[in-house]
């Protein structure tokens, strides 16, 4: 069997050639459920003629399904699957130890390609038009897990346990034939002059190490840096990856006062030095949250997401310029504050003020604070140009942008970790994102 083309490269994964084996610890779904792995010694001998061998870096969601999907492709193919702790541990505790297996809402992987950040071109290739979400729901639905879709597109088992999405894959891997290898570590990947590979395995808690020759290659160890030396020391080049899904640290003192406050919906624009083109992602909408340091929420966090190399090369700082009231256009709020100036003349500005900005009273005076405006002022003494420069405000309110601040939602998530297996013509090459 060939394999075409000698190596592919995806983000946080790629496929090569290479492998033979030896050594493996074939796993084991006792009936009652819990899951043991049982450790067998494979013989040292030269392999059967013939028979080749694929090894696969890391025991995670893609590199289980893609040693799954590989020794289905072709039966004869020896699978062998290196994990340094437990497999599938990071599949146990996603979508909240509900496991998001997929999104659910979008049949056109064109659309759905375009909503990744970075690496959608590559998506509308192999990986949309081999194996998109639709195929990952449909394998597991055949092979026995009940599938449920959620108002917002996620994909979960009926059971809401992760447990029921790794004793399917780990039951298909022992029923298919994949060997695994826990607490070992591939160090180090070369090529061979006959066109295989190089393999060195460490043991994590001793002093072991072991070279393997083997024929394919399947790098799916995620974001660890592992994957990255390896696939350097094959001769590939690497983009360093940077940090995405991040809260704004705003210096505002006046602002972190309002901590816990909520917008629904506003309309964030983020602004860099040195970026002068126009990139339409750069303007999100949506809900957004003000915390201790700063701002947060679902329209900071795609902000993150679709400018994060931006404010890398930026130094995470910039202007974010957010419009509080995205479906008031900016001569009707001014004429909802000249009625209200009109209708409550002998009120104090701070204790009243349209509703139509829908905004809290914390915040009001947040904006009566940036303009300079003592809440205990009447409306009545509020001049025409006063309530212009708060109505501006509102629409076009500038933070700066001062770093960055990590962020831990429950519910970020493994991104369709299960996608990608071409096949041409029996020549099997393996691809997975794991984002």
């Amino acid at each position: 069997m060939n394999l075409l083309p000698q190596r592919f490269i995806f983000r946080f994964g790629f496929a090569s050639q290479t492998s033979t084996f030896k050594g493996n610890y074939p796993c084991s779904i006792p009936s009652h459920g819990r899951r043991k792995f049982s450790a067998t010694t494979l013989s040292l001998a030269t392999p059967k003629s013939g028979e080749e061998l694929l090894l696969v870096v890391g025991g995670g969601a893609a590199g289980i399904y893609g040693a799954i999907r590989a020794k289905t492709l072709a039966p004869n193919l020896k699978v062998v699957v290196i994990e340094k702790a437990r497999p599938l541990s990071k599949v146990k505790i996603s979508g909240g130890g509900r496991c998001n297996v997929t999104n659910g809402h979008c049949p056109d992987n064109k659309i759905l390609a375009e909503q990744y950040p970075r690496g959608h071109k590559e998506f509308k290739g192999s990986f949309f038009h081999t194996h998109g979400p639709m195929d990952t729901m449909s394998w597991f639905s055949d092979h026995g897990v009940v599938l449920k879709i959620e108002e917002d597109g996620r994909v979960f088992p009926a059971s809401d346990s992760s447990s029921t999405i790794i004793d399917c894959l780990m039951s298909e891997a022992k029923r298919s034939g994949v060997l695994l290898q826990t607490g070992k570590v591939v160090t180090s990947a070369s090529s061979t002059a006959d066109g295989k590979f190089a393999i060195k395995l460490e043991k994590r808690s001793l002093d072991y190490v072991e070279h393997v020759e083997a024929d394919y290659l399947l790098i799916a160890s995620g974001s660890s840096k592992q994957g990255y030396n390896l696939a350097t020391q094959l001769g590939h080049s690497i983009l360093e990856p940077v940090p995405s899904l991040f809260t704004f640290k705003i210096d505002d003192l006046k602002l972190a006062e309002l901590s816990g406050v909520t917008f629904p919906k506003v309309k964030a624009k983020l602004q860099l030095e040195g970026i002068q083109k126009k990139i339409p992602q750069l303007t999100q909408v949506g809900p957004m949250l003000v915390t201790h340091w700063g701002l947060s929420g679902p329209v900071v966090l795609r902000l993150s997401a679709w400018g994060a190399r931006y404010l890398s090369s930026s130094n995470y700082k910039g202007t974010l310029c957010v419009d509080f009231t995205p479906d008031l256009p900016i001569e009707d709020l001014k004429s909802a504050l000249t009625r209200h100036k009109s209708q409550f003349l002998r009120q104090k500005v701070l204790n009243s003020y349209p509703s139509e900005l829908a905004v809290v009273k914390r915040f009001w005076k947040y904006i009566l604070d940036r303009e300079g405006i003592c809440g205990d002022m009447l409306w009545s003494s509020i001049s025409n140009n006063l309530l212009i420069s708060v109505a501006a405000l509102l629409k076009d309110c500038a933070f700066s942008v001062k770093g960055k601040v990590s962020c831990l939602f429950p519910f970020l998530r493994l991104i369709s970790a299960f996608d990608v297996i071409t096949l041409i013509e029996k020549k099997l090459s393996v691809a997975f994102f794991l984002g």
